[in-house]
């Protein structure tokens, strides 16, 4: 029942962007306005995830996350519906602000809470099943979204999230007993500033942020390239996703077992390493004239299998290096919508010249997050 709140409260937060991406296109017209503010329904979400970053962290170190958690639902669903009901783009852009700040609650509770369940040992294993399940979530939600946009309009799409939101928001409220209670018993003297000058923590989490980013990185700039650059479709795209995707999944779901048998730091090690062979390779084979949209594949294929196996154990090692679960969580997730915004903001302007531009960004990262890997200082 525990795993299950949990896992449900993420998904819902991460559909709150794939769920309405489909209706995007349909707002100007619905709601007057252009193109590009429709766009800025987009940015808004992830800015308002920013600031419920650092409001969620704060205030799980300071109270019983449990009820925090279920506020954040029932805030979420209270602010989607309203959203449905916006008459002009501004207003919902807005309430997209203020649906994105709720929306991130989930993701920034949940490391501590399965801590609490599993133990570290274990939890490994419990963040990897999340993250399986969420992983499904920019793949499946768009369908879902484009059927709700064809049947019954953009509205429904807030409309569902809302509802959705309401109930599980009711559920944690009423099985909040069900969840561990967690605390941060350091939360009055680790605070964020002291967390940004603590050197072990910030190795740990940029490390990880610029795994994770390379791999988001090049899946944010994969489409245009395929189809300008490697004379590919959006087909050849999807099919990379879907095998990309599967093998992402297995891997993650192995990831505590290697653990448990080599240890967390190797297994992170090895990963990341592997993430920075495949980050390496495609670089190269873009400057060999290579044009292969099997071959790219097959290259992010090996990235993937290490951001599988380093994933769940670097995002936890993190999060206990900032000995406060909440913070922790919330700035190691901030940094990697950092990278994620950044990496994809500094390729844009040279999207269209093919592979090269993609692959040496994507490769630098994960270049990056290796040395980030294997520096030793230690300092708090």
């Amino acid at each position: 029942m525990a795993l299950a709140m949990i896992a449900g409260a993420t998904l819902i937060g991460i559909a709150g962007t794939d769920l309405v991406l489909p209706a995007i296109p349909s707002l100007p017209t619905a709601l007057g306005g252009t193109a590009a503010q429709a766009q800025y329904v987009l940015a808004a979400f992830v800015g308002g995830t920013v600031l419920g970053l650092l409001l969620f962290g704060e205030l799980g170190s300071r109270f019983d996350q449990r009820i925090v958690l279920a506020i954040s639902l029932i805030a979420y669903a209270a602010v989607s519906v309203v959203a449905g009901t916006a008459d002009g783009l501004d207003e919902l852009i807005v309430l997209r602000v203020l649906q994105g700040a709720a929306a991130i609650g989930p993701a920034v509770y949940a490391p501590g809470m399965l801590r609490a369940l599993y133990g570290d040992a274990d939890a490994v294993w419990a963040i990897g099943r999340v993250a399986s399940i969420e992983v499904l979530v920019p793949a499946l939600a768009p369908i879902a979204g484009l059927w709700l946009l064809s049947e019954f309009g953009w509205r429904s799409g807030f409309y569902v999230l809302g509802g959705l939101a309401a109930v599980l928001g009711a559920l944690v409220l009423l099985r909040h007993r069900a969840l561990p209670r967690v605390i941060a018993g350091a939360g009055t003297t680790v605070g964020y500033l002291t967390l940004l000058t603590h050197l072990r923590f910030l190795r740990l989490a940029f490390g990880h942020a610029f795994t994770v980013g390379s791999v988001l990185v090049f899946v944010f700039g994969a489409p245009t390239v395929f189809v300008t650059g490697l004379g590919g479709s959006v087909t050849d795209f999807i099919i990379m996703q879907m095998v990309c995707i599967g093998c992402f999944i297995l891997m993650v779901n192995q990831s505590d077992r290697l653990v448990k048998r080599f240890g967390a730091s190797r297994v992170i090690l090895a990963g990341a390493l592997i993430v920075a062979s495949g980050g390496v390779a495609m670089p190269v084979y873009a400057l060999a004239g290579g044009t292969s949209t099997v071959a790219v594949t097959l290259i992010f294929l090996v990235m993937n299998v290490g951001l599988g196996m380093c994933g769940p154990p670097g995002f936890l090692q993190s999060v206990i290096a900032a000995r406060d679960d909440a913070r922790g969580s919330a700035l190691v997730i901030l940094a990697i919508v950092g990278v994620l915004t950044l990496g994809t903001a500094g390729i844009a302007p040279f999207i269209e010249a093919g592979l090269l531009p993609l692959a040496t960004g994507v490769g630098s990262l994960a270049v990056a997050a290796l040395l980030l890997r294997t520096s030793h200082r230690t300092a708090a």
